[in-house]
């Protein structure tokens, strides 16, 4: 039988612990030549509503360890205004509900394993990045971190945060005090830390040893200006990248990795977040910043380490305890979903647990394809 896993599994399923180890093996097994990957590829049409665009979004990988996985994702893409910050918004169907799936195979016999709503692994993926950068490259004293943002992607980043350094407070602001209030009263019962409530952005930076900007701000929403002395950076959103004064201080740039060029085609880029197709593609697209853009790709070249060069020494990290420093995971959302679907995967046979069944059967045909 192929299982359905919905998100109400993969919480109480999938752990931090599980999911910061995935994701850490797979981007050595990439940069070891074990597993595969390719950059996100979307396609872009618009609708009727000229505010707004249909978007397909696709990222895949596997590895010899056993899985494949491809994720996809069905949203209309739009853009919002408030108090002076654009946000990108998306939905399927009507406003409030998401498409978001992860089919997982076999890499042994081709069979379909399961469908899995892609909801809270995808903030558990995310969010462990965020502590993969701080485990290799924040300060090994860091006691305080600077949130920007209170929704699910700062609650996934603080699990991982807290399994990486013994952190004492948090400093955050979001826009909207009751979202702050109740995201910082959350986290003091959760993780028994400090947490000051800000009432200004500016106040976020004072004294952390980790600033995390976690919004989907379509525009970046750090302030380089206000980073103190051995800061690391954590940036979601905003295109991807911090503002351009965080960049200008940055002194080593920890890039997980690379996705790989595909065999024989040594010209097509590897560096690349993303690659759109649209429909008039001269017509703009609204939502996420992608319309006509190749993505950031591999920033501050000269400063960039990569994960599997931290790993195997034959680079080095953070070597001041001044320095600022930043992590991003690079174009490797392919490898992500793999290796996270396959651990909830054997942990939601392994607890023996009853959870939706799809005949495999049904997937299945004698007509070769």
């Amino acid at each position: 039988m192929t299982l359905f896993i919905n998100n109400d599994d993969a919480k109480k399923y999938l752990t931090m612990d599980m999911t910061l180890d995935a994701l850490e093996e797979s981007y050595l097994a990439l940069a070891r030549g074990d597993a595969v990957c390719r950059p996100r590829i979307d396609i872009r049409i618009p609708t009727s509503d000229p505010t707004r665009n249909y978007q397909w979004g696709t990222m895949e990988g596997g590895s010899t360890k056993g899985y494949f996985a491809i994720r996809m994702k069905s949203d209309i893409i739009y853009e919002s205004h408030y108090q002076g910050v654009t946000t990108q918004e998306k939905y399927c169907s009507r406003p409030g509900l998401y498409c978001g799936l992860i089919l997982l195979t076999s890499i042994e016999n081709g069979e379909p394993l399961a469908f899995i709503n892609d909801g809270h692994l995808q903030h558990m993926r995310v969010g462990a990045d965020g502590g993969i950068g701080v485990k290799y490259m924040a300060r090994k004293d860091a006691e305080v971190i600077g949130i920007l943002g209170s929704g699910g992607m700062a609650r996934t980043h603080m699990a991982a945060f807290t399994k990486v350094r013994n952190f004492k407070k948090v400093q955050v602001f979001s826009p909207t005090k009751a979202n702050r209030d109740a995201f910082a009263h959350e986290i003091s019962r959760l993780y028994n830390i400090e947490v000051q409530i800000c009432d200004a952005p500016e106040q976020v930076y004072r004294g952390a040893d980790v600033v995390a900007a976690l919004t989907d701000s379509a525009i970046p929403v750090l302030d380089g200006s206000l980073l103190e002395k051995g800061t690391h950076i954590v940036n979601i959103g905003g295109s991807g990248i911090p503002d351009q004064v965080s960049i200008d201080r940055v002194d080593v740039y920890l890039r997980f990795g690379d996705t790989p060029k595909p065999i024989g085609h040594d010209e097509f880029p590897h560096d690349a977040e993303y690659i759109g197709f649209e429909a008039r593609p001269d017509q703009n697209k609204f939502g996420d910043g992608r319309h006509k853009k190749k993505g950031h790709g591999i920033m501050l070249p000269e400063k960039r380490v990569s994960l599997h060069d931290l790993v195997t020494g034959a680079a080095k990290g953070r070597t001041s305890d001044d320095q600022i420093t930043w992590s991003e995971r690079g174009n490797l959302q392919g490898a992500q979903f793999y290796a996270v679907a396959g651990r909830l995967y054997e942990a939601v046979k392994a607890a023996g647990i009853k959870v939706k069944e799809i005949p495999t059967e049904w997937f299945l045909q004698d007509i070769r394809n």
